[in-house]
Parts: structure tokens; C-alpha cells; sequence
């Protein structure tokens, strides 16, 4: 398998599975376009493809707050049910065109409130535009599974709400939980009451942390609020000197705790330096359960073909090594375990027996 010439028409037939993926930072800059002008929101460009290059070069900035900031327009157009259902529904149909299989998508639904939707009604707009991504996607012969995860955003105060509609909707298709927004200052302990709700109403979670914060932020999620998985955690190295893991890395790697690696975004956000040197490499060699995701596909410029090439052809990956990030990708998913070993056995292992 590891013989095999990896090329771009090859990673694009490949099976892919994602874990780490906001709907609001994936949007088609033409619906973009066409929803803003709907609502009447000012655009830096109303070129489609002006847009597309306007929010990589400034997400290209390297600083996560200026990243986060490029999410006003996206979020503008997402404030009525046509434009939730619109996005949603492309959302599940562009993953499908990619390749991918299995997919978690992420949003905090308090974000799309201000012309007047309850997060309750958010939550179930989004669901049905899935479902209709899903349906139309299965219907083309590219079938694709979604799940949802809702986010808390760690500044605001409204986290433990959202984490009572994750438990309201897991049976409607939200499959688990994360907090998202600016890392640093703002500790995922602070809402320990909204994960420990979680826990006892066993919906998992996973928590940004060990991107803009270090060992601290991993630490805490981890072994204070109990993520099942870290959304990033590229910063696990620096308690790994050498090859010898410290205590914390040992935790993480030996618990298989998944790390939700984005490499273009890490790179965008200052957390990487290059491709070839990003830690999703070294990580895997050590035996970490490393996943290999998009975070925002607008927003970076990338889909999972893409991050999939990169790594090929600046890292040396194999096709042996994306399948070990795929497979790994499914065993962490938020789904029931017969699920997840459906998908590797019956759909991910043929589509990678070349």
C-alpha cells in the first residue's frame, strides 16, 4: 500500500471522515454573495471569487483573534431560517463532493439569533437542512452521514444553555457538544457546570484547547472538564522533549484521546510554521490518535483533499498514513460504536484496499 503513487485524483477518490469542521467558516462564497444581498449586508467584494480570496488573506494573519474576526460576514448571512437551511443543506453536499463519509459539523447557535430565531428554532433549522444535504446526497450515489456538535462560545454566558440543548437533540441528531472562541483568557473550567451536566446526561464533548493556550488549556480540558477529545491540540509538544512524552502527553496519547488536527488553520492562526514541520506528523509517529480536518473551509482556503495533498506532498505522508487518520477519525466519532465500525469495515477499508 505504501508503494502506491498518492496523486491528487487518487486523495480525492479516497474515503475521508471529519471531525473538526464549523458550519459558519464553510460556506460557498457565491451563496455569500447571494444571501448578503438578500439581507443587506455589506461585503468587502461581491465577486465570488474576490471573497474566497479575500478571507484567506486575511485569515492568513497569524493571529487566532484577527481569524475569528472574519466569521462577521459568514454569520451575517445566517440569521433567518432560508439562510440556516440554504448553508446547511450545501454544507452536507460539499462534504459529499469531497469524498467525505462521515462528518461532524459545529456551530454555536446563540450566534445566529439576531433577527429573532430562538437557538431551540437555530437547532432544528439546521437539522432539517442537513437532512436535506443527507437525503439529496445519498440520492447522487455519494452518500454521507452528519452529525452536529453545538458549541458553547467560552467569553458569553450563555454555554450552559447551549449544552441543554445538545442533551435536548441528541436523539435529533446532535451527536455532541464543544466551546469554541478565543482561547486564551477564558478557560474552558469556567463553565465546568455545563461539562459536568454533560457527563450526567452522557452526551460526549470535545473542547478547543492547546491552540492559542498551551499545556494549561489541555490540562484543564482534559483532566478538569473531561473532553473525550481536543478540538486542535497542537501544543501537546511541548510536553514531549525528544521523543519521551511528560505526563500529560502520556495521558492523552495512552487514553487515545483524539487530537482534531487542522493543519492550513494552524498555520493561518500562528499555532504551526509549516506543513512538513506540523506536529500531525511527529504526533502520528508517536502514536498519537491524531484526526485530520479542515476547521473552516472557507476561511482557509482547503477541504479534506486538499489538507490530505498537502501532507503527501510536503510531509511524505503515504496512502497507508491517511487511512490511519481516517480510521482513527471514525473510532473517536461522537456516533454508536456499531455505526463507527460499519463505516471502517464496510466503507473506509475497501475504498483505501488499492
Amino acid at each position: 500500500m505504501t508503494a502506491t503513487r498518492v496523486d491528487s485524483d487518487l486523495v480525492r477518490r479516497l474515503p475521508k471522515a471529519v471531525l473538526h469542521d464549523h458550519l459558519d467558516g464553510g460556506l460557498r462564497p457565491a451563496t455569500v454573495v447571494e444571501l448578503a444581498a438578500e439581507v443587506g449586508h455589506t461585503l468587502p467584494t461581491t465577486d465570488p471569487d474576490e471573497l474566497a480570496a479575500w478571507y484567506f488573506e486575511a485569515a492568513n494573519s497569524g493571529d487566532l483573534v484577527r481569524y475569528i474576526a472574519t466569521f462577521e460576514h459568514t454569520l451575517a448571512v445566517m440569521q433567518t431560517r432560508e439562510g440556516l437551511l440554504r448553508t446547511a443543506e450545501e454544507y452536507v453536499l460539499d462534504l459529499a463532493a469531497d469524498g467525505v463519509v462521515y462528518g461532524e459539523v459545529r456551530y454555536a447557535p446563540e450566534l445566529n439569533t439576531k433577527c429573532g430565531l430562538a437557538m431551540a428554532e437555530v437547532v432544528e433549522t439546521v437539522q432539517e437542512g442537513l437532512a436535506a444535504g443527507m437525503a439529496k446526497a445519498a440520492a447522487a450515489g455519494t452518500p454521507v452521514r452528519v452529525g452536529t456538535l453545538l458549541c458553547g462560545m467560552r467569553m458569553f454566558d450563555r454555554v450552559r444553555e447551549a449544552a441543554d440543548l445538545a442533551v435536548a437533540f441528541r436523539d435529533a441528531g446532535v451527536v455532541g457538544f464543544d466551546i469554541a472562541g478565543a482561547e486564551d483568557g477564558f478557560p474552558a473550567a469556567d463553565h465546568l457546570a455545563a461539562f459536568e451536566h454533560l457527563r450526567r446526561e452522557s452526551v460526549p464533548f470535545t473542547i478547543h484547547a492547546g491552540e492559542a493556550h498551551g499545556l494549561p488549556s489541555i490540562h484543564q480540558a482534559v483532566q478538569v472538564c473531561g473532553a473525550q477529545r481536543l478540538g486542535h491540540g497542537v501544543r501537546i509538544t511541548e510536553d514531549i522533549v525528544d521523543g519521551k512524552l511528560g505526563r500529560l502527553a502520556g495521558w492523552v496519547r495512552d487514553r487515545r484521546i483524539a487530537l482534531e488536527m487542522c493543519p492550513t488553520s494552524n498555520l493561518q492562526t500562528g499555532a504551526a510554521t509549516s506543513i512538513a514541520e506540523h506536529p500531525i506528523t511527529a504526533l502520528k509517529d508517536l502514536g498519537f490518535r491524531v484526526t485530520l480536518n479542515t476547521d473552516n473551509r472557507l476561511v482557509s482556503g482547503t477541504t479534506m483533499t486538499r489538507e490530505m495533498s498537502l501532507l503527501v506532498d510536503e510531509a511524505g505522508w503515504t496512502v497507508e498514513d491517511l487511512r490511519t487518520v481516517t480510521v482513527n477519525a471514525l473510532k473517536s466519532a461522537f456516533i454508536p460504536f456499531d455505526e463507527r465500525r460499519a463505516l471502517i469495515e464496510d466503507v473506509v477499508l475497501p475504498g483505501y484496499a488499492l
